[in-house]
C-alpha cells in the first residue's frame, strides 16, 4: 500500500466520522482539519482529540458544500478514508469539490472498499457449475461463495437499508436505522477524478479491508487488523488506494 507523507502538510480528512484517522494525520505532523455532516460525529472527534492532546480543526458540513466552508484551494492534500464514497449519490460532484478544495498541485489520497465487495452478498450455491469439473475449487453446491447481487455502477437511486443494529457490530439498537446507500464503479471513480483536472498517480486494488465485510466468508488477520476472503481470497478485490494531484494550470 502506498505510504502518505504528510508532514508539515494542510490536510482535509473528508466525511472524518469520529476522526480516528484524522488524528492519526495530526500525529504525522500534518495541520489537519477534519469535516464531517454529523454533528455528533464532530462532537465525538473533538473529544477524542482534545483527550489526546492534539491539535485538530473539526466543521461539521456535508462534503459538497466543502469548498464553500472552508474556501477554495486551501489544501495540500485531500484524505478519504475508508467506508466514505458510498454515502455520496454523484461521484462526479465528489471530484470536483476535491478539485476546488486542492492547490495546485495539491494531491487526493483515497483508500475505500472496493466497488465489486460492495456489490457482493454471500449466497449458497444452489446447483452444479459444469466447469467444476475442470476447475474443482469452483464453489460447490450447498456452499457459500460472494456473489454480485447489488448494483456495481452508480445508480440515480439509492439502496435502501433498514438496520436496527449498528454495523460494528453493538447489541445496541440504532436510533436512525434507515439509511442509503450509492456504489460508484472504480472505472466512474477514476474518471470523475481524470475530469475534474487531476492526474491519477497510483491505484493498488486490495484483497483485504479493515471490517468483516462478508460475515462467515472472511478471515482477520491480526497481522495487519484486516479481513480477507477465506476461500481463495485472490479472487475479491476488497478495497482500493487511489492517488491522484491537481495538474496545475498553464
Amino acid at each position: 500500500m502506498p505510504r502518505l507523507d504528510v508532514d508539515g502538510l494542510d490536510v482535509v480528512h473528508l466525511q472524518c466520522h469520529l476522526g480516528t484517522d484524522t488524528l492519526s494525520l495530526a500525529r504525522l505532523g500534518a495541520r489537519v482539519t477534519g469535516l464531517d455532516l454529523s454533528g455528533d460525529a464532530i462532537a465525538a472527534a473533538q473529544d477524542l482529540a482534545a483527550r489526546a492532546g492534539t491539535d485538530v480543526e473539526y466543521v461539521v458540513s456535508d462534503v459538497y458544500s466543502s469548498v464553500d466552508v472552508l474556501g477554495p484551494a486551501r489544501f495540500d492534500l485531500v484524505y478519504t478514508g475508508i467506508g466514505a464514497l458510498c454515502w455520496l449519490p454523484s461521484i462526479d460532484r465528489w471530484a470536483q469539490t476535491v478539485a476546488g478544495l486542492l492547490r495546485p498541485g495539491g494531491r487526493l489520497f483515497v483508500r475505500d472498499a472496493h466497488p465489486v465487495l460492495l456489490a457482493s452478498l454471500g449466497m449458497v450455491v444452489g446447483e452444479e457449475h459444469p466447469d467444476r469439473s475442470q476447475q474443482s475449487w469452483i464453489t460447490a453446491p450447498g456452499r457459500a461463495t460472494p456473489a454480485l447481487e447489488l448494483p456495481y455502477f452508480e445508480q440515480p437511486e439509492p439502496l435502501h437499508w433498514n438496520d436496527t443494529s449498528t454495523y460494528t457490530g453493538g447489541d445496541e439498537a440504532v436510533a436512525a436505522p434507515l439509511s442509503v446507500e450509492w456504489n460508484h464503479g472504480l472505472g466512474e471513480i477514476v474518471t470523475a477524478v481524470l475530469d475534474a483536472g487531476l492526474e491519477v498517480t497510483g491505484l493498488h486494488e486490495h484483497d483485504s479491508v479493515p471490517w468483516d465485510a462478508l460475515p462467515g466468508l472472511m478471515t482477520y488477520d491480526p497481522a495487519t487488523g484486516e479481513c480477507r476472503l477465506t476461500d481463495r481470497p485472490e479472487r475479491l478485490p476488497a478495497s482500493f488506494t487511489l492517488t491522484a494531484r491537481l495538474t496545475p494550470r498553464a
